[in-house]
């Protein structure tokens, strides 16, 4: 049996929001709640950083859902600095924060580091981003790590869920 493991970005959150809000569609957001607390749905605690820029619905549900963020361990600074040596494009200088190479490091760290359980636990980055050529995003550096990147209505589809 397989079990999928969510590490999701901050744009997937965003775009979520912007065309589900919590307040109008909130049995989307319980579903997601459901992955949180069941470890299913991670991301590293910069996602939380860059969504807390905004005080809105989005950073007060994102505050509330302690057990999602994850802090850095140092695993994942030693592949963050890999992934910038060889990526350096994929994050924006410009940004106070950017969680991009921290979200493919936390995918990466967990698949070098598969539980010992009866279950295998597929990690899946979850971004908005599109793979398109050489341009250097998150699809073109997980693929690079064979770390699978869907997005987010391609998550709901995976898990089988309706909204009616």
């Amino acid at each position: 049996m397989t079990e999928t493991c969510y590490v999701i970005d901050t744009s997937s959150l965003v775009k979520l929001n912007r065309e589900n809000p919590l307040d109008v569609y909130p049995g989307v957001w319980n579903k997601l709640e459901e992955l949180v607390n069941t470890d299913r749905l991670i991301a590293p605690i910069e996602v939380l950083r860059e969504i807390s820029n905004n005080d809105d619905q989005l950073t007060k549900w994102a505050k509330k859902q302690k057990k999602m963020f994850r802090e850095p361990t140092v695993e994942q600074m030693k592949i963050v600095k890999e992934i910038l040596k060889d990526y350096p494009a994929l994050i924006d200088v410009e940004r106070k924060f950017d969680a991009d190479s921290w979200v493919i490091a936390l995918a990466i760290e967990l698949s070098r580091n598969p539980q010992k359980k009866i279950v295998n636990i597929k990690r899946i980055v979850v971004t908005e981003e599109k793979l398109r050529g050489e341009k250097v995003k998150i699809p073109f550096v997980c693929q690079k790590y064979s770390i699978e990147a869907i997005d987010i209505i391609t998550v709901f589809r995976t898990e089988r869920w309706k909204f009616y």
